[in-house]
Protein backbone atom coordinates (compact mmCIF):
# COMPACT_ATOMS: atom_id res chain seq x y z
CA UNK A 1 0.00 0.00 0.00
CA UNK A 2 1.19 3.53 -1.32
CA UNK A 3 -0.39 6.88 -0.95
CA UNK A 4 -0.53 10.83 -2.63
CA UNK A 5 -0.76 13.68 0.04
CA UNK A 6 -3.85 14.96 -1.34
CA UNK A 7 -5.62 17.77 -0.23
CA UNK A 8 -4.42 17.89 3.37
CA UNK A 9 -4.97 14.31 3.53
CA UNK A 10 -2.94 10.73 2.63
CA UNK A 11 -4.89 9.28 -0.25
CA UNK A 12 -4.36 5.11 0.28
CA UNK A 13 -3.87 3.35 -3.12
CA UNK A 14 -2.07 0.09 -4.62
CA UNK A 15 -0.81 -0.46 -7.83
CA UNK A 16 -0.07 -3.79 -10.11
CA UNK A 17 1.38 -4.14 -13.76
CA UNK A 18 3.47 -1.88 -16.12
CA UNK A 19 1.89 -0.31 -18.92
CA UNK A 20 -0.36 2.87 -19.55
CA UNK A 21 -1.97 4.22 -16.21
CA UNK A 22 -5.75 2.96 -15.10
CA UNK A 23 -6.93 4.91 -11.91
CA UNK A 24 -9.91 2.63 -10.21
CA UNK A 25 -12.40 3.83 -8.37
CA UNK A 26 -14.76 2.30 -5.69
CA UNK A 27 -18.21 2.80 -4.93
CA UNK A 28 -20.05 3.53 -2.07
CA UNK A 29 -18.69 1.15 0.97
CA UNK A 30 -16.10 0.41 -0.96
CA UNK A 31 -12.01 0.47 -0.82
CA UNK A 32 -8.89 0.12 -2.82
CA UNK A 33 -10.13 -3.81 -2.06
CA UNK A 34 -13.09 -3.61 -4.42
CA UNK A 35 -11.63 -4.58 -7.40
CA UNK A 36 -9.38 -7.82 -6.14
CA UNK A 37 -11.47 -9.87 -8.29
CA UNK A 38 -10.43 -7.63 -11.65
CA UNK A 39 -6.35 -6.59 -10.46
CA UNK A 40 -4.93 -9.66 -12.16
CA UNK A 41 -6.79 -9.50 -15.88
CA UNK A 42 -6.70 -5.68 -16.40
CA UNK A 43 -2.97 -5.46 -15.13
CA UNK A 44 -1.74 -7.61 -17.81
CA UNK A 45 -1.82 -4.67 -20.17
CA UNK A 46 -2.00 -1.57 -17.91
CA UNK A 47 -0.47 -0.29 -14.76
CA UNK A 48 -3.37 -0.41 -12.55
CA UNK A 49 -3.81 2.13 -9.75
CA UNK A 50 -6.63 1.21 -6.91
CA UNK A 51 -7.40 4.40 -4.49
CA UNK A 52 -9.42 4.40 -0.99
CA UNK A 53 -11.19 7.60 -1.64
CA UNK A 54 -11.39 9.81 1.79
CA UNK A 55 -12.79 8.27 5.09
CA UNK A 56 -12.45 4.68 3.72
CA UNK A 57 -10.38 2.13 4.75
CA UNK A 58 -7.50 1.97 5.66
CA UNK A 59 -8.42 5.07 7.60
CA UNK A 60 -11.24 4.09 10.43
CA UNK A 61 -13.80 6.42 10.01
CA UNK A 62 -16.49 7.52 12.49
CA UNK A 63 -18.37 9.27 10.65
CA UNK A 64 -18.02 12.88 12.01
CA UNK A 65 -16.91 15.83 10.31
CA UNK A 66 -17.76 17.80 7.34
CA UNK A 67 -15.75 16.73 4.80
CA UNK A 68 -17.59 14.15 3.22
CA UNK A 69 -19.04 15.64 0.03
CA UNK A 70 -19.30 14.46 -3.60
CA UNK A 71 -17.57 18.22 -4.43
CA UNK A 72 -14.74 16.50 -2.20
CA UNK A 73 -14.07 13.56 -3.46
CA UNK A 74 -14.28 14.74 -6.96
CA UNK A 75 -11.50 17.15 -6.11
CA UNK A 76 -9.32 14.52 -4.66
CA UNK A 77 -9.38 12.36 -7.45
CA UNK A 78 -8.06 14.96 -9.60
CA UNK A 79 -5.42 16.32 -7.21
CA UNK A 80 -4.80 12.53 -7.11
CA UNK A 81 -4.12 11.75 -10.64
CA UNK A 82 -2.09 15.31 -11.11
CA UNK A 83 0.11 13.27 -9.41
CA UNK A 84 0.25 9.99 -11.62
CA UNK A 85 2.95 10.12 -14.01
CA UNK A 86 2.54 10.03 -16.95
CA UNK A 87 -0.69 11.72 -18.46
CA UNK A 88 -3.40 11.42 -19.27
CA UNK A 89 -4.61 8.34 -17.73
CA UNK A 90 -7.75 5.91 -17.99
CA UNK A 91 -10.23 5.95 -15.20
CA UNK A 92 -12.71 3.40 -14.16
CA UNK A 93 -15.03 4.27 -11.56
CA UNK A 94 -18.12 2.35 -10.26
CA UNK A 95 -21.43 3.18 -8.84
CA UNK A 96 -21.05 6.33 -6.74
CA UNK A 97 -17.17 6.14 -8.06
CA UNK A 98 -19.04 6.37 -11.50
CA UNK A 99 -20.44 8.99 -10.58
CA UNK A 100 -17.03 10.85 -9.34
CA UNK A 101 -15.33 9.77 -12.63
CA UNK A 102 -18.18 11.54 -14.48
CA UNK A 103 -17.54 14.69 -12.56
CA UNK A 104 -13.71 14.15 -13.38
CA UNK A 105 -14.44 14.06 -16.72
CA UNK A 106 -16.56 17.04 -17.16
CA UNK A 107 -13.89 19.11 -15.09
CA UNK A 108 -10.48 18.08 -15.84
CA UNK A 109 -10.76 15.70 -19.64
CA UNK A 110 -7.19 16.69 -20.50
CA UNK A 111 -6.16 14.40 -17.48
CA UNK A 112 -8.38 11.62 -19.49
CA UNK A 113 -7.41 9.69 -22.21
CA UNK A 114 -10.58 7.06 -21.65
CA UNK A 115 -13.16 6.70 -19.55
CA UNK A 116 -15.13 3.58 -18.20
CA UNK A 117 -18.65 4.09 -16.07
CA UNK A 118 -20.28 0.97 -14.61
CA UNK A 119 -23.33 1.69 -13.68
CA UNK A 120 -22.60 5.31 -12.13
CA UNK A 121 -25.06 5.95 -9.30
CA UNK A 122 -27.18 9.10 -9.36
CA UNK A 123 -30.41 11.37 -10.60
CA UNK A 124 -31.40 12.23 -13.45
CA UNK A 125 -32.33 16.04 -14.33
CA UNK A 126 -35.51 16.55 -15.77
CA UNK A 127 -33.44 17.68 -18.91
CA UNK A 128 -32.58 14.10 -19.13
CA UNK A 129 -36.39 12.60 -18.85
CA UNK A 130 -38.32 12.87 -22.08
CA UNK A 131 -41.53 14.60 -21.47
CA UNK A 132 -44.43 12.82 -20.55
CA UNK A 133 -42.23 10.12 -19.50
CA UNK A 134 -41.35 8.65 -16.21
CA UNK A 135 -38.14 9.14 -14.06
CA UNK A 136 -36.20 5.95 -13.42
CA UNK A 137 -37.77 3.59 -10.82
CA UNK A 138 -36.20 3.95 -7.00
CA UNK A 139 -33.99 1.35 -6.12
CA UNK A 140 -35.73 -0.38 -2.93
CA UNK A 141 -33.26 0.88 -1.07
CA UNK A 142 -34.46 4.14 -1.13
CA UNK A 143 -37.09 3.67 1.49
CA UNK A 144 -35.08 1.32 3.69
CA UNK A 145 -32.22 3.99 3.65
CA UNK A 146 -33.58 5.21 7.08
CA UNK A 147 -33.66 1.65 8.68
CA UNK A 148 -30.26 0.93 7.64
CA UNK A 149 -29.00 4.33 9.11
CA UNK A 150 -30.84 3.67 12.70
CA UNK A 151 -29.17 0.34 12.65
CA UNK A 152 -25.65 1.96 12.20
CA UNK A 153 -26.15 4.67 15.01
CA UNK A 154 -27.81 1.57 17.01
CA UNK A 155 -24.57 -0.55 16.47
CA UNK A 156 -26.54 -3.16 14.42
CA UNK A 157 -23.74 -3.38 11.50
CA UNK A 158 -24.97 -6.47 10.09
CA UNK A 159 -28.36 -5.96 10.12
CA UNK A 160 -27.17 -2.79 8.24
CA UNK A 161 -25.82 -3.93 5.46
CA UNK A 162 -28.23 -6.22 4.88
CA UNK A 163 -30.71 -4.25 4.05
CA UNK A 164 -28.60 -2.28 2.41
CA UNK A 165 -26.78 -5.62 0.06
CA UNK A 166 -30.58 -6.65 -0.41
CA UNK A 167 -31.97 -3.35 -1.70
CA UNK A 168 -29.24 -3.00 -4.13
CA UNK A 169 -29.02 -6.94 -5.80
CA UNK A 170 -32.08 -8.25 -4.14
CA UNK A 171 -33.30 -10.82 -0.98
CA UNK A 172 -30.25 -13.00 -0.18
CA UNK A 173 -27.79 -10.68 -1.87
CA UNK A 174 -25.84 -10.02 2.07
CA UNK A 175 -26.30 -13.95 3.00
CA UNK A 176 -24.50 -15.02 -0.60
CA UNK A 177 -21.14 -12.77 0.30
CA UNK A 178 -17.98 -14.17 0.97
CA UNK A 179 -16.44 -13.15 4.64
CA UNK A 180 -14.06 -10.93 2.89
CA UNK A 181 -16.52 -8.66 0.89
CA UNK A 182 -18.17 -8.90 4.22
CA UNK A 183 -15.87 -7.24 6.27
CA UNK A 184 -15.10 -4.71 3.21
CA UNK A 185 -18.24 -3.58 3.88
CA UNK A 186 -18.08 -2.99 7.62
CA UNK A 187 -14.74 -1.88 7.37
CA UNK A 188 -16.62 1.47 6.06
CA UNK A 189 -19.95 1.21 6.69
CA UNK A 190 -19.97 4.59 8.70
CA UNK A 191 -18.78 6.11 5.38
CA UNK A 192 -22.95 6.13 5.37
CA UNK A 193 -23.44 8.24 7.70
CA UNK A 194 -21.50 11.08 5.89
CA UNK A 195 -23.09 10.10 2.87
CA UNK A 196 -26.54 11.70 3.99
CA UNK A 197 -25.13 14.77 3.72
CA UNK A 198 -22.82 14.40 0.49
CA UNK A 199 -24.75 17.21 -1.87
CA UNK A 200 -24.61 15.09 -4.75
CA UNK A 201 -25.88 16.51 -7.98
CA UNK A 202 -28.01 15.15 -10.24
CA UNK A 203 -27.26 14.77 -14.28
CA UNK A 204 -27.86 16.88 -16.66
CA UNK A 205 -28.44 17.40 -20.43
CA UNK A 206 -25.69 19.83 -20.75
CA UNK A 207 -22.87 17.94 -18.51
CA UNK A 208 -23.99 14.72 -20.11
CA UNK A 209 -22.91 16.57 -23.93
CA UNK A 210 -19.84 18.10 -22.86
CA UNK A 211 -17.93 14.83 -21.94
CA UNK A 212 -15.85 14.67 -25.06
CA UNK A 213 -13.54 11.84 -23.45
CA UNK A 214 -14.01 8.73 -25.40
CA UNK A 215 -16.71 6.58 -22.82
CA UNK A 216 -17.57 2.74 -22.11
CA UNK A 217 -20.82 2.12 -19.91
CA UNK A 218 -20.95 -1.03 -18.09
CA UNK A 219 -24.37 -2.39 -16.78
CA UNK A 220 -25.34 -6.05 -15.52
CA UNK A 221 -27.81 -7.39 -17.25
CA UNK A 222 -30.07 -8.27 -13.98
CA UNK A 223 -29.97 -5.15 -12.25
CA UNK A 224 -32.94 -2.84 -11.77
CA UNK A 225 -34.36 0.17 -10.62
CA UNK A 226 -32.54 3.35 -11.08
CA UNK A 227 -29.15 1.77 -11.62
CA UNK A 228 -30.32 -0.28 -14.60
CA UNK A 229 -31.44 3.74 -16.76
CA UNK A 230 -29.20 5.81 -15.58
CA UNK A 231 -26.13 4.73 -17.44
CA UNK A 232 -28.28 3.90 -20.09
CA UNK A 233 -29.81 8.00 -20.51
CA UNK A 234 -26.19 9.08 -20.03
CA UNK A 235 -25.12 7.00 -23.02
CA UNK A 236 -27.63 8.40 -25.30
CA UNK A 237 -26.22 11.92 -24.83
CA UNK A 238 -22.29 11.55 -24.54
CA UNK A 239 -21.21 11.43 -28.05
CA UNK A 240 -18.18 9.23 -27.99
CA UNK A 241 -19.42 6.26 -26.21
CA UNK A 242 -20.63 2.78 -26.17
CA UNK A 243 -22.31 0.69 -23.83
CA UNK A 244 -22.07 -2.84 -23.12
CA UNK A 245 -24.10 -5.44 -20.63
CA UNK A 246 -22.81 -8.41 -18.47
CA UNK A 247 -25.45 -11.21 -19.05
CA UNK A 248 -26.41 -12.92 -15.85
CA UNK A 249 -24.77 -10.26 -13.69
CA UNK A 250 -26.12 -7.40 -11.14
CA UNK A 251 -24.73 -4.53 -9.70
CA UNK A 252 -21.12 -5.67 -9.06
CA UNK A 253 -20.76 -6.74 -12.42
CA UNK A 254 -17.19 -6.86 -11.81
CA UNK A 255 -17.10 -9.25 -8.92
CA UNK A 256 -19.96 -11.40 -10.79
CA UNK A 257 -18.43 -11.92 -13.88
CA UNK A 258 -14.57 -10.30 -13.42
CA UNK A 259 -13.53 -12.31 -17.04
CA UNK A 260 -16.23 -10.83 -18.96
CA UNK A 261 -15.98 -7.58 -17.42
CA UNK A 262 -12.55 -7.36 -17.83
CA UNK A 263 -12.44 -8.39 -21.17
CA UNK A 264 -14.65 -5.67 -22.24
CA UNK A 265 -12.91 -2.98 -20.45
CA UNK A 266 -9.06 -4.48 -22.11
CA UNK A 267 -11.03 -4.25 -25.37
CA UNK A 268 -12.25 -0.54 -25.06
CA UNK A 269 -8.88 0.80 -23.89
CA UNK A 270 -7.22 -0.68 -26.72
CA UNK A 271 -9.18 0.79 -29.61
Amino acid sequence: MQSFRVNGYDMAYVEVGHGPSLVLVHGTLGDFRTWNSVMAPLSKKHRVISLSLRHFFPEHWDGTGSDYKMAQHVADVIAFIEQVEPRPVDLLGHSRGGHIAFRVAEQRPDLLRRLVLAEPGGDLDASLIPPFSAPPPPMPLVAAMPAVLQNIRSGKIDEALKIFVDGIDGDGAWTRLPAAARQQLRDNIFTLLGQVGEQRKPFTKTQAESIGTPTLFVGGGETTGSLAMVHRVLAQHVASSQTVIIDGAKHWMFDEAPQKFSEAVVKFLAG
